[in-house]
């Protein structure tokens, strides 16, 4: 992150934004422009659109991943071990980001598939 544009957007370069995801306690960036632009951007930095929908994936959600050794295997080994498992995990986050409202859908996998919220400020 470069810079905040404002409480809840940041600047990740000349073609990038990012906002603070509460579903998954972590950011997202959204390639807005140039070559790898995937979303739209309303380019309101206080209440922000982005179209198409928001789909993240990680470990086995990923589509060129299913089958593969994942984070769930990985922490399911560490506790087998008797050790706390890894900090990552193998989700889903799919929302719609309009006017600075971020709904979730509930193919989502974290505690806040189905509801709406507002994008919140960035964590200090």
């Amino acid at each position: 992150m470069n810079r905040l544009l404002s409480p809840i957007l940041a600047d990740y370069g000349e073609h990038a934004v990012g906002f603070w995801c509460p579903g998954c306690k972590s950011s997202h960036v959204l390639a807005i422009s140039g070559a790898g632009a995937i979303w739209g951007w309303n380019r309101d930095v206080d209440r922000p659109t982005f179209t198409p929908s928001v789909l993240f994936r990680t470990g086995h959600h990923i589509p060129s991943q299913v089958g593969k050794r994942c984070w769930c295997d990985a922490n399911r080994e560490r506790v087998e071990e008797g050790k706390e498992p890894y900090g990552f995990t193998c989700d889903i986050c799919h929302s719609f980001v309009t006017e600075g409202r971020i709904a979730f859908l509930s193919d989502s996998t974290h505690a806040l598939a189905g509801q709406t919220v507002d994008l919140p400020e960035w964590p200090i």
